[in-house]
């Protein structure tokens, strides 16, 4: 029988994307309020890789990624995926009045999927149920969307095709070896 350990802390990644960038800022201000300072965020990247999301968010999307400096226990990404699910909701509410966000149009102006890193893998967080997702709590489900071997990330028949991109894992690999160094040094904070 083997022991139950606790795991290792990981890297919180918040992907954020949106066609407006007051919409990319506000979530960061959102998440670093919440989270903690941020210790890496990606370029903003141009998301084309499917119109799924163009009937709900407009034309012309950007999606950056944020990695946060405080380490987190991988249980927390359902937490963390319902309260970004709240911030989405407050940001169409704020842009439905106006307040300054511009007046968006769109139903959904703003998307955030939270989720972690280790040195093995990427995992997503969802509300949405698939057979390569697991069940973790609150109808919250979690994927292995990457995972790291032979020196490189490796993706699953699921891996969404953005995240398939080498820009994509160029960030994900800077933000492998921040993690790798954090936890070379001993206990997180």
């Amino acid at each position: 029988m083997g022991s139950i350990t606790q795991p290792a802390p990981v890297l919180l990644i918040l992907a954020a994307f949106s066609r407006h960038g007051v919409a990319l800022d506000w979530a960061r201000q959102q998440a670093e309020a919440a989270w903690g300072s941020v210790a890496l965020e990606s370029e903003r990247f141009h998301f084309d890789a499917t119109d799924y999301y163009e009937a709900s968010m407009g034309p012309e999307i950007s999606k950056v990624f944020y990695a946060f400096e405080r380490l987190i226990d991988p249980a927390t990404v359902v937490d963390l995926k319902l309260q970004t699910n709240a911030w989405e909701a407050d940001y169409a509410g704020l842009g439905k009045g106006g307040a300054g966000m511009g007046g968006h149009i769109e139903e959904r102006p703003l998307n955030l999927d939270p989720g972690y890193l280790t040195p093995a893998k990427l995992v997503l967080a969802s509300t949405k149920d698939h057979a390569h997702r697991l069940y973790l709590s609150r109808g919250i489900y979690a994927e292995v969307t990457l995972y790291y071997k032979h020196r490189q990330w490796q993706s699953r028949d699921w891996t969404f095709p953005d995240y398939q991109r080498a820009d994509y894992q160029q960030f994900f690999s800077t933000c492998r070896e921040y993690l790798r160094a954090r936890t070379s040094r001993g206990p997180a904070a």
